[in-house]
Order: structure tokens, then C-alpha cells, then sequence
């Protein structure tokens, strides 16, 4: 078959993909439902990986023989939510406009998933001497959370599969790194009483904000530190508190304040070490509060906790997709964070290369150009052609 081929059939799949809503707060068993069927019916067997509850699920699958230098090409299900953004046509329907297909995920990241399943008839009928892999995850969006066990699974297979290629949205180019996320809840307890009487109770705002200072902080002084070196941009780590919400009205003491905060470090820098001052004094300041007001407290949660993706220069993962990309242009790295610093965490060489760009992500009228996912069809069709060829 030929790329335009392959092409063809791709867009017919995201339309398919971006009709289900799989935004990360609901469930994504209807895609995944969707792609088993779709996969039998080229004669592939797959498997899920659940979570706790049977409500979410991660899907493998092998399209070839069992054998060495096998390819994972990763893809999560979920997307962000469409809520309060002003979207111009349905982002659940595949919408066309000058040269650009307008859907929720079709840049992040069902784009690249199309592509892959629709790779998979060409690669059945293939001489394939080396498997390709396909892992589609879920809740990368609200933490890489489904990530890990599928991950886990893949290196508990025999033979183990060689390298990964995650497909975010990079314009088909080689991404090399990304900065891992450590994201935080913090929650302070105080003790209501009338603002007049500051000595009566604790305000959980003011206790917070205290808080708020030493993450502003060591904000300031990861910029400060940068290396100037560092293939990111922005440079250095970033800290922001992105959510806060505490008290009731003006003149009471707050009784509760919880924010929010996401650390995102490029792979030189431990984030729970640079967190660990911080967490400290949470814990000291939780036994100042409760000393002043029984309940009173403050508790603070890990949500999600991403590592970094480390630049391994000239790599398997990285000579693989170039060739398959005809990117002859430098290594680069991105300050977001994706599942293939899990992949590396798993022992797997990976790198990020898929149709689109982030910045179209989580927009309103998101969009991927169809240029775009003819380069993945591309792409595609010389991966099909590389895997009819053993371990180099």
C-alpha cells in the first residue's frame, strides 16, 4: 500500500477516535472497545491493561512475529476537557476547514494513534521479521497515571520489545527530552472566628499564604539557578500554584485553604529533593496549627508524579525515528511532560515523534493539518517497510 493509502484510511479512523469522548473524567472503554474489534478484524489479538475498578483501560498489542527489535508506538486515549471553550464546530466531530482537521485530540493525540491503526492492515499482510507494538494508555492527561502497569507489562514480554516512539504532537519531528511534573495538593485547617479577634482562631489563608511565600521562592531561585546550557525552553524549572480557593467572607477567619502546585524539572534536577524543605515545613507548621485549635492542621497530597525524559544521543529510539522521519535536525527537548519518561524509567529507549504541534493542544478548535498527518502516513509506511528487515 502507499502512504496516501494509508493516509486515506487514517483520516477515516480519527474521525472514528475523536467521536468518542474520552475526556480523562470519564470512562474510555468505548475507544478502547472500538480498537479490539478493529485489531480482530485484521486477525490481532489484544490486551487490556484495567485500572482498579474495570472502568478505564490501557490496550497492548503485537502485529508480527515474536521476535527481537520489536517497535512500541505509544498513544494515550484521553483528552482534555472542551468546558467553557469557545469551539466554532462539535469537538466531538472531525470538522474540516482549509487544509485542517478541527477536533478535540486530533492534535493530542489521536492523530498519531489513526496513523498507527492505520498502519496495522499493511503490517498483517507484511513479511514482517520484527514486530510492531501498539500501547494505547489511559489518564495521561491528568498524570500519566495508566502509563506505568502497561509499561511494566511490556517488560515482562518475551521477547522484549526494543524501543518506543510516543507520539505527541511534534510536527514529526525527533524530541529527544522532556521535564518530568511533581504536582501537589496542599490543604491548610484553621479555626473560624470574627477578623476582629485574630486571637480567638487561625486563618487557613494566612497560614497558607506563608506557605505560598517559599514556593514563590524557590520559583525565584530555580530561575535564578538555570543552567544556561539547558536545551529547554524555558531553561529552567518552572513552579507555578495554579489553583487556590480559601475562605468564606471578608471578615472571618478562613477555616480552610487549599492550593494547588506543579514542579516541572528537567532531568539534571530531583524534584522531590528540591520539594523536601517545603514538605518540612508543612509538617511543622501542622503541628504549630494544631497546638493553637484542635482540627486544625495542614495535610498535602502528591497527584502526580512524572519523571523526566533524558536526551540519549544517538540511541535506538532516536535512529529508528529519524530515519523513519527524514529528520536530519538536532535533538530536541520540551518543557511539557508525556509517558516516555516512563518508558525510559521502564528500560526502554524512547523518544517523542508524532503528527501536529502542541500548541494546538487543549485549545479551542483544536486542529491537525492534514499535511501533517500525511507526513505521519509517511512515516508510517516506512516503518512497515524497516520491520521486513531483522535486528540491524
Amino acid at each position: 500500500m502507499t502512504s496516501e493509502t494509508l493516509h486515506d484510511r487514517a483520516l477515516a479512523i480519527l474521525a472514528r477516535l475523536v467521536a468518542f469522548d474520552t475526556t480523562s473524567r470519564l470512562s474510555n472503554l468505548t475507544l478502547i472497545e472500538w480498537v479490539e474489534a478493529y485489531l480482530a478484524s485484521h486477525g490481532v489479538e489484544s490486551r487490556r491493561v484495567a485500572n482498579a475498578d474495570l472502568t478505564k483501560a490501557n490496550l497492548m498489542a503485537r502485529i508480527g512475529p515474536a521476535a527481537e527489535g520489536g517497535v512500541i508506538l505509544s498513544g494515550h486515549t484521553d483528552v482534555v476537557p472542551v468546558d467553557g471553550q469557545p469551539w466554532t464546530s462539535d469537538p466531538f466531530t472531525l470538522t474540516e476547514r482549509d487544509g485542517k482537521l478541527f477536533g478535540r485530540g486530533s492534535a493530542d493525540m489521536k492523530g498519531f494513534i489513526a496513523l498507527a491503526l492505520a498502519a496495522v492492515p499493511d503490517l498483517a499482510a507484511a513479511p514482517l521479521q520484527r514486530p510492531a507494538w501498539l500501547a494505547l494508555s489511559y489518564d495521561e492527561e491528568i498524570g500519566c497515571l495508566g502509563a506505568p502497569a502497561m509499561i511494566e507489562a511490556f517488560g515482562a514480554v518475551s521477547p522484549r520489545p526494543a524501543l518506543a516512539i510516543v507520539g505527541e504532537p511534534t510536527g514529526m519531528e525527533v524530541v529527544g527530552a522532556h521535564k518530568g511534573i511533581l504536582s501537589v495538593r496542599v490543604q491548610v485547617l484553621g479555626r473560624e472566628a470574627h477578623s476582629s479577634q485574630t486571637h480567638l482562631g487561625v486563618s487557613a489563608n494566612m497560614a497558607a499564604l506563608s506557605l505560598m511565600a517559599d514556593l514563590t521562592a524557590l520559583a525565584g531561585r530555580l530561575i535564578a539557578e538555570a543552567d544556561p546550557a539547558s536545551p529547554f525552553l524555558p531553561a529552567h524549572a518552572t513552579l507555578t500554584i495554579g489553583v487556590i480557593q480559601g475562605g468564606t467572607a471578608i471578615n472571618i477567619l478562613a477555616r480552610e485553604c487549599v492550593f494547588g502546585f506543579d514542579l516541572r524539572c528537567p532531568p539534571s534536577l530531583d524534584p522531590h529533593a528540591l520539594l523536601a524543605p517545603f514538605f518540612e515545613r508543612c509538617r511543622a507548621m501542622d503541628a504549630e496549627l494544631a497546638a493553637r485549635a484542635p482540627g486544625a492542621g495542614v495535610t498535602f497530597e502528591i497527584l502526580g508524579d512524572v519523571p523526566a525524559l533524558a536526551l540519549e544521543p544517538g540511541g535506538p529510539a532516536e535512529a529508528l525515528a529519524r530515519r523513519l522521519a527524514g529528520d536530519n535536525g538536532p535533538l530536541r527537548a520540551v518543557p511539557y511532560a508525556a509517558e516516555a519518561g516512563q518508558f525510559q524509567q521502564g528500560g526502554f529507549p524512547v523518544v517523542l515523534c508524532g503528527p501536529g504541534w502542541i500548541d494546538q493542544a487543549h485549545q479551542p478548535d483544536e486542529f491537525i493539518e492534514i499535511a501533517q498527518m500525511r507526513r505521519g502516513a509517511a512515516f508510517m509506511t516506512r516503518l512497515v517497510e524497516a520491520l521486513q528487515s531483522p535486528v540491524a
